[in-house]
């Protein structure tokens, strides 16, 4: 399998272009924090934002879930807002679950653990923001 190259600029239009599932690992139910208004201006957007926070029933009316794993349907993206030290276990989740592509948020930066994401065939984007991203492309 051909491993494409972290932050690949096709990808990322394909990422912005998704109607699948966006799992927002850390998504804080508290308005003044970067995931909160970055999933708020996804949802805005009509994608569909799956909340992963172990700490709340709900957030921006979407139900949150405790884990990748408890979610019952399947995630093709699973975007981070955790210190980067939590990447490598939730890179292994998001294998687990089987999502197509792992983006890592600004200042999230995890060499080894985005490696073994792409050995496992997920595209990532690391360092990046979403609304950035595709404000950028509008």
């Amino acid at each position: 399998m051909l491993k494409r190259p972290i932050n690949d600029e096709n990808m990322i239009r394909e990422i912005l272009a998704t109607d699948g599932a966006i799992a927002m690992v850390g998504m804080s139910d508290k308005p003044e924090r970067d995931s909160h208004e970055v999933a708020q201006y996804l949802l805005h957007l009509r994608y569909k934002v799956v909340p992963i926070n172990p700490k709340a029933d709900e957030i921006l009316g979407q139900k949150a879930y405790p884990s990748l794993a408890d979610v019952p349907f399947p995630i093709e993206v699973v975007d981070v807002f955790r210190k980067s030290e939590a990447v490598p276990a939730i890179v292994d989740e998001a294998i687990k679950v089987g999502a197509k592509y792992l983006w890592l948020q600004l200042g999230v930066v995890h060499e080894e653990a985005a490696e073994k994401a792409r050995n496992a065939g997920l595209g990532v984007v690391m360092d990046r923001c979403m609304k950035q991203e595709r404000d950028k492309r509008v």
